[in-house]
């Protein structure tokens, strides 16, 4: 009975948000008025052949893989770094994590001053030596790179904290035992250490690639979507949609691929990791 009160809570916030976007993505309606004209698949269709969605859902790939892969790169190598006898290994950890506990508005509002382009301060640095100002966020590969960054920056705390819970359950025997047989230390990696840290690694994927995917707060600080379209994710695309193009059905469809998508990666990548997953 006790859990009654949070399924109750679950339904109102998730199901039925969920179910009336579905609706509400077969209509053409504006986000204000009552009237909504039911329009079926056309909303759908429409994300076949509009090239700034199609844009969107390329960039929301790159933001969602390509940090997920660096956070889990840098996430693993400072696990193993702070795993081992390191003096002030508590603090550095600390430090770490600490940009996940900052808004992620504040953080792009942090380096958005550290790189624009009139008063950046990066900008000032080079002009104090000599150089010339760069329009960071003008290029659109530059400025993908930079948000792709940022939010692989800000997170790899997690990764880390995660692979060092890994580490720190593997039974110290298991390495005993290989060194007394002769493994070198790229060995005991490959052989013992990586295999048994996929539990982490499934927990890890899973978070970060969620967060990658459904990215909005540093895209709408740094770019809101500019240079014109060219970096909005889907989640800043269906913002511009229903409130600048007043699309509220239009965004709906949006709305329900992404969920859709995020679902149905998440479950591939669980279930590819899972099924190489070692028990001990």
């Amino acid at each position: 009975m006790l859990y009654i009160p949070a399924l109750i809570l679950f339904g109102v916030f998730i199901f039925y948000p969920l179910f009336l976007g579905m609706g509400l993505s077969f209509t053409d309606w504006d986000g204000y008025h009552q009237t909504k004209d039911f329009v079926g698949g056309q909303n759908y269709l429409r994300l076949l052949t509009d090239k700034y969605f199609l844009g969107s859902l390329r960039n929301t790939l790159i933001y969602g893989f390509g940090c997920t892969f660096l956070q889990q790169i840098l996430g693993l190598m400072l696990a193993l770094i702070l795993n081992s006898k390191l003096k002030g290994k508590n603090i550095a950890r600390a430090i770490i994590y600490l940009p996940i506990l900052i808004s992620q508005i504040i953080m792009g509002c942090m380096y958005y001053l550290l790189i624009e382009y009139s008063h950046g301060a990066l900008n000032d640095i080079m002009i104090l030596f000599g150089g010339e100002r760069i329009a960071w966020l003008s290029s659109t590969n530059i400025a993908i790179g930079i948000i792709v960054f940022i939010n692989t920056f800000q997170f790899m705390g997690i990764s880390m904290i995660l692979y060092l819970a890994g580490l720190q359950s593997i039974p110290e025997m298991y390495y005993e035992a290989a060194s007394i047989d002769g493994a070198k230390r790229w060995d005991l990696f490959k052989r013992i250490t990586f295999p048994l840290l996929y539990p982490a690694m499934i927990t890890s994927v899973t978070i970060n690639l969620i967060g990658g995917l459904k990215l909005f707060d540093i895209i709408r600080v740094m770019t809101n979507g500019g240079p014109g379209y060219s970096t909005n994710s889907i989640s800043t695309f269906i913002d511009l949609t229903y409130f600048d193009s007043q699309s509220a059905g239009y965004a709906s469809a949006m709305g329900v691929l992404l969920f859709t998508m995020i679902l149905v990666v998440t479950l591939i990548l669980n279930m590819m990791l899972k099924s190489r997953e070692v028990n001990y």
